[in-house]
Order: C-alpha cells, then sequence, then structure tokens
C-alpha cells in the first residue's frame, strides 16, 4: 500500500524457496506444533489431575508449559497459514500484537524460571524456612508478576512501535519482531533503541544474574552435604539449571541475529530467529516428564490406565 496512506500491510519475505518447498514446510511445522501442544498438554494434565503435584515446584512447572503454548500459539498458526497462502502479509497492527505476544512470552520465561531458582534456592539453602517463604499467597504472587511485568515492558516498547511512520512495508522475517518493524520507520529510532536496551536489562540481565546467584549458593550448600544429599539436589535443579543454559542461549542468538542479520547467510538468520519458537516449547515437556520421577512415574501409569482401557 502507498506510504502516503500510512502502510496497513506488511509483507513477510524472510520464507526460504517456498513455492518449492511450502508443502515440506507446512507438513513439517504443522507436526512440530501438534508435537509441542500433545507433550505440553501431557504433562500438565498429569501435575492437574494428581493433587500430590500440586506444590509450589510443580505450580511453576505448569506455568512454564501454559507459557511455551501460549508462545507457540503466536508463532505456529499464522506460519502455516502463510506457507498455504499464495502471498505473505500482516496488517501492521497484527505484526505489532505478535510480536508482542512472543516478546512477552520470552520475557516471561526468564522471570518464571527466576521464580523457580527461587524456589530451588530456598528449598536447598533453606530447607527449615520452606513453607514459610514459599507459601501458596507467595506462589500465587509470584506468577502474577511473572507475566504482569513483562507484559507492562513490552506494551511500552509496542506503543511506541506503533507511533513510528513507516516507509518500508518489507519485513525480512517469517514472523514479526519489534526491532525488524522500527527498521522499517522513517523517522528517528532512538528512543526505541533505549527503551529496548531497557526491557533487555529488566527482561532478561536481571533474571540471569538472580539465577546464577541462586545456583552459586546451591553449589555452595551442596559442597557442603552429603552425597547423597548433592544426588537429591542435582535431581531437581538439572532440569531448570538445562532449561535456563537453553533458553539464554536461543534467546542471545535472536537478539545477535536481530542486531546483525544482514551479515549473515539468508537461511542461518531464519533458522536463528525461530529457535525459541521450536526448541524450548518441545524439551521443555520433554526434560521435566523424564528427569522429575515424581512427573514420569505418572505419565507411565496413565499411559498404562490407556494402553489396558484399548486392550479390555
Amino acid at each position: 500500500m502507498d506510504a502516503s496512506t500510512n502502510i496497513t500491510y506488511l509483507t513477510l519475505e524472510g520464507h526460504v524457496e517456498l513455492e518449492k518447498y511450502r508443502y515440506v514446510y507446512f507438513l513439517i511445522c504443522l507436526f512440530v506444533y501438534l508435537l509441542i501442544i500433545s507433550s505440553n498438554s501431557v504433562v500438565l494434565s498429569v501435575i492437574y489431575t494428581n493433587k500430590c503435584l500440586h506444590g509450589p515446584m510443580y505450580i511453576f512447572i505448569a506455568a512454564l508449559l501454559c507459557n511455551s503454548l501460549c508462545g507457540a500459539t503466536a508463532f505456529y498458526p499464522k506460519l502455516l497459514i502463510d506457507f498455504l497462502s499464495e502471498k505473505q502479509y500482516v496488517s501492521f497492527e497484527g505484526c505489532i500484537f505478535q510480536a508482542f505476544v512472543i516478546y512477552t512470552y520470552g520475557a516471561s520465561e526468564f522471570t518464571l524460571l527466576t521464580a523457580m531458582a527461587y524456589d530451588r534456592y530456598v528449598s536447598i539453602c533453606k530447607p527449615l524456612q520452606y513453607s514459610t517463604l514459599v507459601k501458596m499467597s507467595t506462589v500465587k504472587k509470584l506468577l502474577f508478576l511473572c507475566w504482569f511485568v513483562p507484559s507492562c515492558e513490552n506494551s511500552i516498547a509496542m506503543i511506541l512501535t506503533s507511533r513510528l511512520h513507516l516507509c518500508k512495508y518489507k519485513l525480512d522475517r517469517i514472523y514479526c519482531n519489534n526491532y525488524s518493524i522500527v527498521k522499517l520507520s522513517c523517522d528517528d529510532i532512538s528512543i526505541n533503541n533505549i527503551c529496548g536496551l531497557l526491557v533487555f536489562i529488566v527482561a532478561v540481565s536481571a533474571p540471569v544474574i538472580f539465577i546464577i546467584f541462586s545456583y552459586a549458593q546451591i553449589l555452595t550448600v551442596c559442597l557442603k552435604n552429603s552425597k547423597d544429599f548433592r544426588s537429591k539436589a542435582l535431581q531437581t535443579c538439572f532440569p531448570h539449571l538445562f532449561i535456563f543454559i537453553t533458553f539464554t542461549v536461543t534467546s542471545c542468538f535472536e537478539v545477535i541475529n536481530s542486531r546483525f542479520d544482514n551479515n549473515v547467510p539468508h537461511i542461518f538468520s531464519m533458522i536463528m530467529s525461530v529457535e525459541n519458537q521450536v526448541i524450548s516449547p518441545l524439551i521443555n515437556p520433554v526434560i521435566y516428564g523424564f528427569k522429575l520421577q515424581d512427573i514420569w512415574s505418572r505419565i507411565k501409569k496413565m499411559l498404562r490406565r490407556k494402553k489396558a482401557n484399548i486392550f479390555y
């Protein structure tokens, strides 16, 4: 649409050889999306239906899985529609909304991992105070903050983006992210860059620092205790630590990629840009489902019951 009419639609031009492989891409992404939905839903249903899993740690796990489903739903349906469409476009408002949801998903992942780190820190380092420091009322407040704070942070960034006047309408991405939209503007974007830096510091740097600090304390306590204590601590901390490292690495890739995407091959840039929408939603239920024995044992019982119902 002509710039004089205030561009309404943006075209998504990040797809690689779409005409040739559109149905292959569609089937692969549909399979991944269904796998994300089914695997996360299985673990969520196990936590929901077993009252013995209604403790703080498992509630945080359930919240993390729900967050993954929200992030995946903001990404995959639009992508699947684009694969089957002749033209890949999105309204300016729709693009901002998708970017807001995906960014909020990413920021909420960090805040939820921070809340889980706090839970593990109190459980291992201050076990006698656990019931006082991590009450259900505290868990509810933490969950509220884990979604409310990222929503506010990203709302400010998206409001600033929505006020920009665009002079280009080709988005070199397969989905919308804030910085890519900002680069389409012909206005001064210094305020947007400053806001983006502040959001990054609050949403990413602060949680990372807290998680590293909490695990340093946990490691100190583990080294002072018995081998059995270290083994039990590792069993509960390993899934969280693995997911934290994986998500931090993929998030850093995306931040670097969005800033320097002109300096890397396009196909590599596209792969880097979707890592957080593929890897984390898939590994979260797998890691927690297999590594935490309380969840895995109940998944096996549920599968055995379903198998028995089929044959009898």
